[in-house]
């Protein structure tokens, strides 16, 4: 008698079906790739961030579709994500799109990604519009280098610690933002970054008002405190290459302390930081003991200072 054999993992990935990302329009509808109405026809599955603004999509788009929809946000993504892949091993297409641009860029789509590619399931995408890339473009800021960082901590102490990580960054930083936390966010960025380094804000990128604002941080942040509206994207000049001559004390110290509220101890901050600089590090080392003399005595003479009643 001879015994069922399982299938081979070769024959499983054979029969399983494909994950498919989708761009979808950031503002103008036009924008939408065509590929993008043929795979929502074709899906068997459409897991959408919000399934009000999909239909919205389908409309416009006169595309008819037949396969199930669910929805798959932030809230339900670690339970749903689960479902999908179940689906894939069974043999359906999965057609994930979120509310605008790329799925996974500070949308859902990551964990169903990582789930699929553990389980060595077929992906693939079709490329959209992207805000990053539209704002990057845009901005008339160095293009040939860039780091995207999202979103930044709401929080005004967690917001400042995460800028300072990237004080010295010389690549150009692109951030999304809400509008009615943009000028805290300018400022904070005036603040670490410096007043004078130069931005853009993104507004209502190919939508109907769209606008681009550009100039020194302290400027954009004046203007952003008088209020902003729609969604906003980021563009924020890298760190200027700086030598031994236009690093002062103070500067030393500021670097010194990023390093270590990084977790750095101060003898590895100081090495590195000398290092960058170009500079020994006992002139380094005596630029951190004199700011900290300099607070211990000025606490010292507000009563401050150890030992006041």
């Amino acid at each position: 008698m001879t015994g069922s054999t399982a299938p081979t993992a070769s024959a499983s990935a054979a029969s399983a079906g494909v994950l498919v990302l989708a761009g979808t329009p950031i503002g103008d509808v036009s924008d939408a790739p065509p590929r993008l109405a043929k795979e929502l026809e074709a899906a068997d599955v459409i897991a959408a961030e919000d399934t009000r603004r999909l239909r919205r999509l389908t409309q416009a788009l006169g595309v008819f579709t037949t396969g199930r929809v669910v929805s798959y946000f932030e809230g339900n993504e670690s339970a749903r994500t689960p479902e999908l892949v179940e689906a894939l091993e069974g043999g359906a297409r999965v057609l994930l799109v979120t509310d605008a641009g790329m799925p996974s860029v500070s949308d859902p789509g990551y964990r169903l990604v990582a789930a699929a590619v553990e389980k060595d399931l077929k992906i693939t995408a079709v490329p959209g519009p992207s805000a990053v890339l539209t704002a990057l473009a845009l901005s008339g800021l160095p293009v040939d280098r860039f780091c995207f960082e999202g979103f930044l901590p709401r929080k005004a102490g967690e917001r400042l610690g995460r800028l300072r990580e990237v004080a010295d960054e010389r690549r150009t930083l692109v951030y999304f933002e809400a509008p009615h936390r943009l000028d805290d966010t300018l400022a904070a960025m005036a603040e670490v970054f410096g007043e004078g380094r130069r931005a853009a804000v993104c507004r209502e990128l190919t939508k109907t008002y769209e606008e681009v604002k550009r100039g020194p941080l302290k400027k954009l942040a004046e203007w952003a405190a008088e209020g902003v509206r729609g969604e906003i994207t980021v563009v924020v000049e890298g760190a200027p290459e700086a030598g031994p001559a236009e690093l002062d004390a103070d500067e030393l110290v500021r670097r010194v302390q990023v390093r270590e509220e990084a977790g750095e101890r101060r003898k590895e901050a100081i090495a590195a930081v000398a290092a960058e600089a170009g500079l020994p590090k006992r002139e380094v080392f005596d630029a951190v003991v004199a700011a900290k003399n300099a607070a211990r005595a000025q606490g010292a003479g507000t009563g401050e200072g150890k030992g006041a009643s």
